[in-house]
């Protein structure tokens, strides 16, 4: 996982549907003995990571990760994540040292466990100061209650400004970034995998399926699938352009039928040769679609296949990136070419 000593699966389990109380009921609503089966899918599997948060379906998904693992906490890396409301109070969300230190306490009490494995920043705080957060996290880290640092849906400068903010003060690094990618939106191309391979940072992604998007169900034409929450009134991830997003379903349905898998698989093995990704977190809300997902760390694809998926579902090059392709192409670094590459 960038440049740490740890060694993470090619896809890790992810636990929103986990619990499925509020608006989390809209993901899933696993329960304790669906929960139980599909981690025991992902260990046999090989998976050696479980992510969760603080924030899914109140703590909730928390307890049933920390009640599924009793007895085999030894044999995973357990991800939870910190930043959000957690109560009515002005000290219940944000990065302050406040809510950082409760916010790990409560995790390790629903969790079952003395220590988590990688506590990630859930999202940017523009009012507390990057020293404090760093400060609370190395105060955790010496307390031997975290062992790695990680951020999730940092812009660029925010990432660049956090690292910069750890390094200068001695405090700990993040080893990794959890973000949205997926070929329904490469937003994450322009500047976030870039600083990744340039700072030698791990790549997580979450709604690799766009949240189902990619999974076939949705093609041109054809009603949504019954009980379907895309491109109705739950708008994680946003669609800007349907017929863009109709238009790489097809391909990634034409490639799965070559190979006799689903448009899923596809959209899973892209996702895994992509550069810096370190593990795609998956999740599903049937044991039959974790199975399936799971499928795709075995499933290889052609050098023409990932030309195709690329070109349907590519962006356009924002200023100064097409400047930087028609001006600067003698000069580009690795972390540059993983955008401008194509387009020299």
């Amino acid at each position: 996982m960038g440049r740490s000593g740890l060694r993470v699966s090619a896809l890790s389990m992810g636990t929103m549907t986990f619990g499925g109380t509020g608006n989390f009921a809209n993901v899933g609503t696993t329960g304790v003995d669906e929960a139980r089966e599909q981690v025991d899918r992902c260990l046999d599997a090989g998976v050696n990571l479980i992510d969760t948060a603080d924030a899914y379906s109140g703590g909730a998904s928390e307890e049933i990760v920390g009640e599924v693992l009793a007895g085999r906490r030894d044999d995973v890396l357990l991800a939870t994540k910190v930043r959000f409301p957690t109560g009515p109070g002005p000290n219940d969300a944000g990065l302050s040292r406040h809510h950082l230190i409760a916010g790990c306490e409560a995790s390790l009490r629903r969790l079952r466990t003395d220590h988590i494995d990688l506590y990630q920043l859930h999202e940017w705080d523009g009012q507390t100061p990057l020293e404090e957060t760093f400060e609370a996290l190395d105060l955790l880290v010496r307390a031997g209650k975290v062992r790695y640092v990680g951020i999730s849906n940092f812009a660029g400068w925010q990432l660049v400004k956090a690292l910069g903010t750890a390094e200068r003060s001695g405090l700990p690094r993040p080893a990794c970034q959890q973000i949205y990618y997926s070929l329904q939106a490469r937003d994450a191309e322009y500047e976030l995998i870039p600083a990744a391979v340039d700072q030698g940072l791990g790549v997580l992604v979450w709604s690799p399926l766009a949240g189902g998007l990619l999974s076939g169900k949705y093609r041109r034409g054809r009603d949504a699938p019954a009980g379907a929450r895309q491109l109705t009134d739950w708008d994680e991830p946003p669609v800007y352009d349907e017929g863009k997003l109709y238009d790489t379903v097809e391909v990634l349905v034409e490639v799965g039928e070559a190979h006799g898998v689903s448009a899923a698989q596809v959209a899973l093995a892209w996702l895994l040769g992509r550069p810096a990704v370190t593990s795609v977190v998956v999740g599903a809300r049937t044991g039959e679609q974790l199975a399936d997902n799971l499928a795709a760390a075995e499933l290889t694809l052609t050098d023409d296949e990932r030309r195709r998926l690329d070109e349907v579902s590519a962006q356009p090059l924002l200023y100064p990136y097409w400047h930087q392709a028609k001006a600067a192409g003698d000069r580009l670094s690795p972390a540059d070419l993983t955008l401008l590459g194509r387009h020299l």
